[in-house]
């Protein structure tokens, strides 16, 4: 036999043998044991375990409980059939056919090292809320991560059963592994985006400018307008023209309201506005609403020392001095008007500039009679005043002759009467 046949018999042979290996390995599979790592395919779902394929003689089996790091109800809410998974082999017997893997482990191990790259970086994550808890939300980031209510945005929420599902971006706020204690927050970024536009939108604002906006909050001592991403307040004092106790009485939450531009403060991050100020004054129209002589109905709104003054139209208060309140003499206004009375005035003086208007209430009204005067008793004649005479001329009235005059006159009709 010729070298050369040898040498191709001898090729021959090992293509052979490692075809005949290639087929064992077939038919047995890939090698594994427990504690490898392996990575396969969803083949099959079932309510409390999926079933992977990871090329061994048979599928491995994923229980519920260690498909996600967050408690799931169905093995459909943590994975898909298809869906390429990375797992730790948690048993394996051949005889039963029964391999037992774990996605919990790795993605645990994977997920612990992420998140010390997200907190150390404070980069923006996207989880999927899990579950909806006493206190805040469950997500799933390889371990079990919270976001506490109070972290999940800028403004208080009441009612959170609508949040399951949903995509949100976080930032790892608190993460301490040896508890498997992490903490995320979606208001921080919330809080970073907000300032970031706020600084952006204040610098173009200009004083004076008029900016519709939407009423988002209020307080005892007025209302936060946002302005396009940013708040600004408007003052009790700045909601109307006339006189407001309580935001709530004028405006409420949700409504659009065009505001002016009164103050911008970038270094405190302050935008003060006012919505009166976005519409006509009342004084603008009072020269032609009002004349000096009119007679008109007024609201009295508050009583002083020296007066009561009167609201004509809101936003348009006139003085009624103390000297104007009554014909009669008052040592206070309160005794005879009090706060919320109506009363009719007549303008004495009207000066819009000055946003000043003097009135009278007194002038309204008719002045009183004066009381008849009583004439004084005139005093006993003397005897030097000229004397009365009584028909007779020669009889006299005067005192110092009356008793024998009228004696001599009726002194016989008189003696029945003895």
């Amino acid at each position: 036999m010729s070298e050369e046949i040898k040498n191709e018999e001898v090729v021959v042979e090992e293509v052979v043998e490692v075809e005949v290996s290639n087929q064992e390995e077939l038919d047995q599979g890939v090698s594994v044991k427990k504690g490898d790592t392996v990575r396969g395919t969803i083949v099959k779902l079932e309510d409390n375990q999926a079933y992977v394929s990871i090329g061994y003689k048979y599928d491995g089996v994923i229980p519920v409980r260690e498909l996600s790091s967050v408690q799931v109800d169905n093995a459909s809410d943590a994975v898909e059939i298809g869906q390429e998974v990375e797992c730790r082999v948690v048993s394996i017997d051949d005889e039963k056919e029964r391999m037992l893997l774990s996605k919990r482990a790795i993605d645990s191990e994977n997920g612990w090292e992420e998140l010390e790259k997200y907190f150390a970086s404070q980069e923006i994550i996207e989880v999927v809320v899990s579950d909806v808890v006493k206190g805040g939300l469950v997500v799933d980031v390889g371990a079990r991560g919270f976001i506490p209510a109070s972290m999940v945005e800028r403004h208080f929420v009441e009612d959170f059963s609508d949040y399951k599902g949903r995509t949100l971006r976080v930032k790892v706020k608190e993460l301490d592994r040896e508890n498997n204690k992490v903490i995320l927050s979606q208001k921080d970024v919330l809080d970073a985006e907000f300032e970031g536009n706020k600084l952006k939108i204040m610098a173009d604002l200009k004083e004076g400018q008029l900016i519709e906006g939407t009423v988002q909050r209020l307080t005892q001592f007025g209302a936060f307008v946002d302005i396009g991403g940013v708040d600004g307040l408007v003052h009790v004092s700045e909601i109307a023209w006339s006189r407001v106790e309580k935001p709530s009485d004028v405006i409420s939450e949700g409504e659009k309201v065009t505001v002016k531009v009164l103050k911008v403060d970038s270094e405190k991050g302050k935008i003060s506005l006012s919505i009166k100020a976005a519409q006509p004054g009342p004084w603008e129209n009072a020269a032609s609403q009002f004349n000096a002589g009119d007679i008109v109905t007024g609201e009295v709104k508050r009583l002083v020392a020296f007066g009561a003054f009167v609201e004509l139209t809101p936003g348009v208060e006139g003085l009624v001095h103390i000297s104007q309140i009554s014909h009669n003499h008052i040592a206070t206004p309160q005794e005879v008007l009090e706060e919320g009375q109506q009363v009719q005035v007549k303008i004495l003086e009207l000066n819009p500039n000055e946003k000043r208007v003097s009135l009278s209430i007194k002038e309204t009204q008719d002045a009183p009679a004066q009381e008849a005067r009583t004439e004084r008793p005139r005093s006993p004649r003397t005897s030097r005043e000229p004397k009365v005479e009584f028909n007779n001329p020669n009889v006299s009235l005067s005192n110092e002759g009356l008793s024998f005059t009228l004696g001599d006159l009726f002194g016989d009709k008189l003696d029945k009467f003895k």
